[in-house]
Formats: C-alpha cells, sequence, structure tokens
C-alpha cells in the first residue's frame, strides 16, 4: 500500500522520491492490513506502526499479526490477532488524548 501510494502521488507531481516517503511517513500512523484467506474469507492479517524513514526506506513495526489456529467443520479459517511484542513506538497522539492508560498491549 505504501508502495502504491508513492507510484500515485510521483505519476502527479515532480518532487524528489525521499520528499514523498518522508511525507507518507509523517502523515500515517497505523496501518490495518486486510486479507482474503484461502477460504475466501477476509480478516484483519496485520496491524502495524508507521515508524518513519530509515536509510530512505518507510519503516514498518508490526504490532498484531494474524495466526491460523486451524478450521473448523465448515472449513472456515479460525485464528486470531497476536500481539507481537512490539510495542507503540509514537504514543504522542494518545497521550494528549489522556488515552495512554486505558492503551495495554
Amino acid at each position: 500500500m505504501l508502495n502504491r501510494l508513492e507510484t500515485l502521488v510521483l505519476m502527479g507531481m515532480d518532487i524528489p522520491l525521499l520528499a514523498v516517503r518522508n511525507q507518507i511517513a509523517s502523515a500515517i500512523d497505523i496501518v490495518v492490513q486486510l486479507g482474503r484467506l484461502r477460504d475466501k474469507s477476509r480478516k484483519v492479517l496485520e496491524i502495524a506502526e508507521v515508524t518513519g524513514v530509515k536509510n530512505g526506506e518507510i519503516t514498518v513495526q508490526p504490532i498484531f499479526k494474524f495466526t491460523e489456529t486451524g478450521t473448523d467443520t465448515q472449513g472456515k479459517i479460525q485464528g486470531e490477532l497476536q500481539a507481537t511484542g512490539n510495542g507503540l513506538l509514537n504514543t504522542s497522539k494518545l497521550a494528549h488524548a489522556g488515552l495512554m492508560d486505558e492503551f495495554i498491549l
């Protein structure tokens, strides 16, 4: 998604790639990735934090990932989002909103 966004911006404007990446990284805090599984259902597969730009690339840190636990009797995939152990790095918006005490990973 981030690569597609870069491409769209670059198609419309003549600005340096690093500037585009910095703008994207500063504008997006969290990415929620949805995906279609082999049973044709859609699930949230990953929740990741955009952490900035490092060595010219947008960096993301996964916070939650979907883990399959099996299938039910109808063949539907079972599973759950599990915390990766990575906490949020950029918590200033939560702190300003007074939500730091309620937000626990």
